[in-house]
């Protein structure tokens, strides 16, 4: 008997195929072609992984010669790469997107969440300390000047010290309401300060508010930028008591709290360079009271304004912040922090 090779599946059906079960099976795929309709993406087992086979012989799908495998009724799901980070952002806000923060990620991993800002953004408080000291002998426009930068830096370091990032529209409105209540404190003057300072914060924080209910995004984001919002704005606002506290006492406080950071920056421990640094305020505040009037006097004024001083440079070093933090917030919340003493201690010692 002579072996003849096969020439392929179609001589299958002529060697004992029953013509009716060939045809049956035929009719079956036209009927599934005409009924079977794809919608999305459709399976392709040289890209993708395929399914494990059902055990059950019942629940596997027809095959086709001439078509690969592709289940009707499985609807594949995108998949993240591998390489993608695990924190998201989520939807954008008037403040920005809030994210999971370095501190927290810090803790999680055993590291300390707190790295100070060092001697160069300590450098950069004592030059606009200096600004500060030297413009307020001069007189209030003159202060406004460094004043509306320090107000303008405070806004863009609280967002990013938070983590949030792009937040254009939230430093913006951060920043007007500090440029309000200055407008607002020379319109008024000195002696009507406090209605013009708290004024102005409640009217922006009623503002703020307004625009985090027109967000898209959900409850928890929405309070989040809203929280960032106002304590961005409170703080600017608050700088603005350095126009309205005595020009003495402000010249005496700004070159307090310009030497109580550079102090702080010094490679000591901790506790040895607080110490350090309330001392070096005191008599900073001494050396300029003697030259404004206020004298022996200075030395409350330097020491109260260095202790508000060091608590921003502390929150400015809490959330493992970057170098653009140093460089903004770890640069203008120790002088934000301190208006409210020089103001307050200005008008009790003055």
């Amino acid at each position: 008997m002579t072996n003849q090779p096969y020439e392929g599946y179609d001589q299958y059906p002529q060697q004992g195929w029953p013509a009716h079960a060939q045809q049956g099976y035929d009719d079956q795929q036209a009927a599934q072609q005409h009924t079977q309709q794809w919608q999305g993406q459709t399976w392709d087992t040289q890209v993708h992984t395929p399914l494990p086979a059902p055990t059950d012989p019942a629940y596997l799908p027809p095959q086709s010669p001439d078509a690969g495998y592709r289940p009707a009724a499985y609807t594949p799901q995108p998949q993240a790469p591998e390489s993608a980070p695990a924190e998201g952002y989520g939807p954008a806000t008037v403040a920005g997107n809030a994210r999971v923060t370095d501190a927290q990620r810090a803790r999680l991993e055993g590291r300390s969440p707190v790295i100070e800002p060092g001697a160069q953004p300590a450098a950069l408080t004592a030059l606009l300390g200096l600004l500060l000291s030297g413009t307020a002998a001069v007189g209030s426009y003159a202060l406004l000047i460094p004043l509306v930068v320090l107000q303008a830096v405070t806004a863009a370091g609280w967002f990013r010290l938070n983590g949030m990032w792009p937040a254009r529209q939230g430093i913006a409105l951060a920043f007007l309401g500090a440029l309000a209540a200055d407008v607002a404190l020379l319109a008024a003057g000195r002696s009507n300060a406090p209605a013009a300072i708290l004024g102005t914060l409640g009217v922006w924080v009623l503002l703020s508010l307004v625009l985090q209910l027109r967000s898209h995004a959900d409850a928890d984001e929405r309070m989040y930028g809203l929280m960032a919002t106002v304590a961005s704005a409170a703080l600017a606002i608050v700088a603005t008591g350095y126009l309205a506290a005595d020009p003495d006492a402000v010249s005496v406080g700004a070159a307090a709290v310009g030497v109580a950071v550079l102090a702080r920056a010094l490679p000591l421990p901790t506790p040895a360079s607080v110490v350090v640094s309330l001392l070096a305020s005191a008599g900073a505040g001494i050396a300029v009271g003697g030259m404004t009037g206020l004298g022996a006097k200075g030395a409350l004024l330097g020491a109260g304004a260095a202790v508000c001083a060091l608590i921003g440079h502390r929150v400015a070093s809490y959330d493992y912040p970057s170098r653009f933090v140093h460089l903004t917030a770890g640069v203008a919340l120790p002088l934000a922090a301190a208006a409210p003493a020089v103001y307050v201690l200005g008008r009790a010692i003055g």
